[in-house]
């Protein structure tokens, strides 16, 4: 038996939003992604959607959103409301670590904390436009 049988698998990252599919778009956008089949924009608008998946290309399940009420947006770096959790993204070298801080900031996030002086790890903090955050740095 495979050993992998024996611990539970990671299916997806599911982030809170009042906004579901405007945090969806975002991250397909940022990601590359693609919707699960049936998740799609639909031509009649989006008024009752609680939940999206994201894929990537082979359907593997990245990212899911699920409705909430009201969001408290981190406060990061100050402690008020901590970050609790964050999604760390990279690219290869400091050329594409400014195009997607543009392409980033264009989609809608807002910078948080720039440490791309850093000579070891290049590095920007965001948040999304639901407030969470995310890192893009050079890896």
């Amino acid at each position: 038996m495979h050993a992998m049988a024996h611990y539970p698998q990671l299916l997806h990252t599911v982030l809170d939003t009042p906004e579901v599919r405007e945090l969806a778009e975002f991250y397909r956008l940022l990601l590359g992604l693609q919707y699960r089949p049936g998740d799609e924009p639909s031509a009649e608008g989006d008024h009752d959607v609680d939940w999206l998946v994201l894929t990537d290309a082979h359907g593997n399940r990245k990212l899911a959103f699920q409705q909430v009420e009201r969001l408290e947006r981190t406060t990061w770096p100050r402690l008020d409301v901590p970050m609790q959790m964050h999604l760390d993204l990279t690219v290869p070298d400091r050329a594409a670590l400014e195009k997607q801080h543009r392409r980033a900031v264009d989609l809608g996030a807002e910078l948080l904390f720039d440490r791309t002086d850093d000579p070891l790890e290049p590095l920007y903090v965001f948040a999304d436009p639901a407030g969470h955050p995310f890192c893009i740095f050079v890896a």
